[in-house]
């Protein structure tokens, strides 16, 4: 395998990205936006901005309910809405405006008995493992069934993002139950999701598919793409864009991102 190469976000040459790159595609939570949290306006706007000048993807791991209230509702029309493209639960679905609304273009959902195998996997050796926490403990949905993406979160889905950091700091218990998972759903992808999640999805499912269905959708070579994420490390769910062979910029948060764009921007206009 070719070697994987990470870059980060403040030490990318913006003039050459952008001739590097004909588009982009972000990770949602803790790149766009804090967990589960809305856009702020000054993302919106920015993000908005670069709509304007290439196409540009968000792919999570998220549903698509989430990228609704976090983007949609925050970019309104300021956004060129038909260079955006939403890839939720990890591009097994595919989002694309029709001139009046957003339309799913794809969806690959998993079988009901699958759907139905790896709930109770993961409820089970969650219990086993101890990561079932009580009822008071948790915040939101603790394992949603997204379609085409079963996802465990052990904090629930609406916990804070602190909450969430200070669970499993070195993705130890997750890993665990992830590996635990796996050895029961051989005929499924189960990986680490978020900081305190586990998804499962369709043989061969992460954000690779994404990026090489993003190329597809644009026409435009993996090489030609470029991927903004805050998890590129080897475990992390944005790192099989690098792998891929998309030009990968880890973040650190929302802030950093904001800055990228920014600095992108800048970087066009003097262009």
């Amino acid at each position: 395998m070719d070697q994987v190469i990470i870059h980060r976000w403040d030490s990318v040459d913006y003039r050459d990205l952008i001739a590097r790159i004909d588009a982009i595609g972000f990770d949602l939570d803790t790149t766009l936006a804090v967990s589960k949290q809305p856009m702020t306006d000054e993302m919106a706007k920015a993000f908005s901005s670069l709509t304007h000048r290439m196409p540009c993807a968000v792919v999570s791991g998220g549903k698509y309910g989430l990228f609704e209230r976090q983007i949609i509702a925050r970019i309104g029309d300021m956004a060129e809405r038909e260079n955006l493209h939403l890839m939720p639960t990890s591009g097994t679905r595919y989002y694309a405006w029709d001139g009046r609304e957003w339309r799913c273009r794809y969806a690959h959902d998993l079988d009901p008995d699958d759907r139905r195998a790896a709930i109770e996997s993961l409820t089970r050796h969650a219990k086993e493992m101890g990561l079932w926490l009580d009822d008071d403990q948790v915040s939101g949905e603790r394992i949603e069934d997204r379609g085409s993406q079963i996802t465990f979160s052990a904090l629930g889905q609406m916990a804070t993002p602190a909450a969430k950091e200070a669970w499993d700091p070195d993705r130890r218990k997750k890993n665990a139950l992830a590996a635990a998972v796996a050895r029961d759903l051989p005929q499924l992808t189960v990986r680490s999701g978020g900081s305190t999640s586990v998804d499962v999805v369709a043989k061969g499912i992460d954000k690779s598919y994404a990026i090489r269905r993003l190329s597809q959708l644009l026409d435009v070579p993996v090489e030609r793409i470029g991927f903004v994420g805050d998890r590129m490390d080897p475990d992390g769910n944005d790192y099989p864009t690098a792998v891929a062979g998309a030009f990968a910029v880890r973040v650190n948060g929302p802030d950093d991102t904001l800055a990228m764009i920014r600095g992108m921007l800048d970087a066009m206009t003097v262009g």
